[in-house]
């Protein structure tokens, strides 16, 4: 093999999943040392490439040559073997392990009476993820890491080896800024090692930063390869979307953010009387270090901050998932004490969770039976479930919202990422609820249903519902915000009406400047 044959050859290339064509004669390859990103909207036909690439489906038609020589993977062990390093959107870790058992996995370091060496296994780790610069604790227990740090971890563990080629599946999707530099970083080390990257992603600002080619999926075929260089955003968007499809760009929905953020500051003086829906008065827990900062109605008020910084934490207070050990929390001007989140969905409180699959949806379960989660109590009548009731609010939910799925029954492992997404905010729609809590709302979705989810957002906030919103995507914080505060280290250092920011270079100083 010269170094001029490409590390993966995918020739004709089809799956059906039923009368479902997933894909249709997909061509793709893969050349040494280069960062090939793949695109297209969820349900183009992306993650099943990468899973037949890995052994986990079987092709229907088509070849896949590695390093030249013709494949067929009957299962990821296989793949994993030839020198394919696969990293999923869901991580394939074992939670109640440390970081460092989880990289040495089948590896570990045995001494008398095969007993495992941990002292020896936690300070190889610890070198390792030194070396590769990932800021994370090789003996904590993986489920008590934040959901970025447990990416890093699933990505370190991907490095390790012999590998030739790397496929990562939405790697950045809950990272901040600086997490980002790290693991961009580690990518550009492995490819002057002649490694081959796949990467795949909806964050189009970072195919323009990383790849060196570009290949787009729409409806399971090829939409185009480019070369990186020789494409502009809007090409990309048009590839993606596809013609005849009128998506609104980032500059038409900053135009509307702009015109709505200004009708916003016009009410101000107005908003200025009114009851702030939320107000933490020197929240103090085991996480928080004394958190001022009130949420008007109609308000769209953002938390920028590096992962670990307590921003989540304070949505969880905000939610009744943590107590207020010292400080208040008013809510429409009283004093609240909410020992769970039941009270607080009662009271008209709705959260939007970071990991949907762990902590918003019940994958294996129906949009009906997910819609249906958080108002249960409502839909009970003498003890017997009030189905019909259920099954109309799915059903307005679904049409609603545009959750593109043959019907309510359908479950939701079958959907794809941005559909899901939309679940998850469906499950609030009945009845509206006042303060809407959201943890990194647009991970993992694409282009259109992220466009789609901000929609949704503005449509919360023009109802009167305070909408409180934490994103590492600080181009979507800016966009979207009215107001913002930086928080670091369980603190809020500092807060801004986004008017004042100087675009997103602003914003990444003011982030960047609250971590030191």
């Amino acid at each position: 093999m010269s170094e001029l044959d490409p590390l993966i050859d995918m020739r004709d290339i089809a799956l059906s999943f039923g009368v479902v064509k997933a894909l249709r004669g997909v061509n793709f390859q893969l050349r040494p040392g280069e960062v090939h990103a793949l695109l297209g909207q969820n349900g183009a036909g992306k993650s099943t490439l990468i899973k037949v690439l890995s052994g986990v489906y079987q092709r229907d038609t088509g070849d896949v040559l590695i390093r030249g020589e013709r494949t067929h993977f009957k299962s990821a062990q296989d793949s994993r073997e030839s020198g394919i390093a696969m990293v999923y959107q869901d991580l394939s870790l074992v939670p109640t392990m440390s970081v460092a058992s989880n990289l040495f996995l089948g590896r570990e370091p045995h001494g008398p009476m095969n007993l495992v060496r941990n002292r020896d296994l936690v300070s190889k780790a610890q070198k390792y993820l030194d070396e590769q610069g990932f800021p994370v604790r090789a003996g904590a227990s993986v489920d008590s890491l934040p959901f970025a740090y447990r990416q890093l971890t699933e990505i370190a563990k991907a490095l390790m080896g012999e590998i030739k080629i790397l496929v990562l599946d939405e790697p950045t999707s809950a990272l901040s800024a600086g997490e980002e530099e790290i693991l961009f970083d580690a990518v550009k080390e492995v490819t002057k090692r002649g490694v081959g990257v796949v990467y795949v992603t909806h964050r189009l600002h970072e195919v323009f930063r990383i790849s060196d080619r570009v290949t787009v999926l729409r409806d399971g075929l090829n939409a185009g390869t480019f070369e990186t260089s020789d494409i502009t955003m809007e090409t990309l968007v048009q590839a993606i979307v596809g013609p005849g499809h009128e998506k609104m760009t980032q500059s038409t929905l900053s135009l509307e953010e702009g015109e709505r953020r200004a009708t916003f500051r016009d009410n101000t003086n107005e908003m200025a009387g009114a009851t702030p829906v939320i107000e933490l008065r020197e929240v103090r827990n085991d996480r928080l270090r004394g958190v001022s900062l009130k949420v008007r109605p109609g308000e769209i008020f953002g938390l920028a901050g590096m992962v670990g910084s307590g921003r989540t934490e304070i949505l969880e207070t905000m939610f009744g998932l943590r107590r207020a050990e010292n400080g208040e929390v008013l809510y429409e001007g009283s004093p609240v004490r909410w020992p769970s989140p039941g009270p607080a969905i009662a009271d008209g409180v709705a959260l939007v969770p970071e990991d949907r699959h762990l902590q918003g949806l019940v994958l294996s379960d129906t949009i009906s039976a997910n819609t249906a989660l958080p108002q249960l109590p409502g839909l009970t009548r003498w003890g017997m479930f009030a189905r019909r009731e259920s099954s109309r609010r799915a059903s307005a939910a679904v049409a609603d919202l545009n959750v593109k799925a043959p019907g309510i029954g359908t479950k939701l492992q079958n959907l794809s990422g941005g559909n899901q997404q939309k679940v998850v905010f469906g499950k609030w729609l009945t009845p509206e609820p006042k303060l809407l809590l959201l943890d990194e709302p647009t991970v993992g979705v694409d282009v259109g249903a992220r466009d789609e989810i901000y929609g949704i957002i503005r449509r919360f906030a023009r109802a009167g519902c305070a909408v409180v919103v934490i994103s590492s995507d600080l181009v979507e914080l800016e966009m979207l915000c009215d107001n913002l505060a930086v928080v670091h280290d369980g603190r809020i250092i500092t807060t801004v009406h986004t008017s004042e920011i100087e675009g997103e270079e602003g914003l990444h100083q003011l982030v960047q400047e609250s971590a030191r």
